[in-house]
């Protein structure tokens, strides 16, 4: 049975199909990712959760209007903390370590700003409403305390000051 609370917040999350997808191509191109629109209804090739969740398969992200932005944004963060050789192989499953996760959660909400309309504040509310799982309870409460691991792993590959658009930049 579904519960009707947890169903609600996740049909509150923003989607890719009510934000500029140009500017959503537009940010991901700027770390060498294509992105591509699949049609309502079509699978989403490379969801490792299955739809409506974006998938991955090498340098390309794949999404349906219905996709959550944070679903998009954490797919292609996995692709972005890769080195190029390991993005070339990718297929559905991009992480192979924890530490690999918390730097893709932590620099999916840095490059929320560079979305028109989303920003970090909303982003981490509907990772919350997805049912993102933080030891500190809310993905506000990681990002702000919890996470000087992803920031240190991020800093050390030159990932903390994310590129945006100059249009779209926050």
């Amino acid at each position: 049975m579904t519960d009707p609370v947890t169903s609600a917040a996740e049909a509150s999350v923003l989607r890719v199909g009510q934000c500029d997808f140009a500017a959503q191509s537009a940010l991901l191109a700027l770390y060498g990712l294509q992105l591509h629109r699949v049609a309502a209804g079509e699978k989403i090739p490379g969801s490792f959760w299955g739809e409506p969740e974006a998938g991955v398969i090498a340098h390309n992200v794949y999404v349906r209007d219905d996709t959550p932005i944070h679903s998009m944004l954490h797919e292609a963060c996995h692709l972005i903390v890769l080195t190029p050789e390991r993005r070339a192989s990718v297929h559905t499953d991009a992480t192979d370590s924890d530490i690999e996760e918390d730097a893709t959660c932590y620099l999916q909400i840095l490059l929320a700003d560079g979305l028109p309309g989303v920003g970090r504040d909303r982003l981490m509310s509907d990772m919350d409403a997805w049912g993102y799982s933080f030891r500190l309870g809310s993905t506000a409460n990681w990002f702000a305390g919890d996470a000087e691991d992803a920031r240190l792993w991020l800093g050390e590959r030159d990932l903390l000051r994310p590129r945006f658009p100059h249009s779209h930049a926050a």
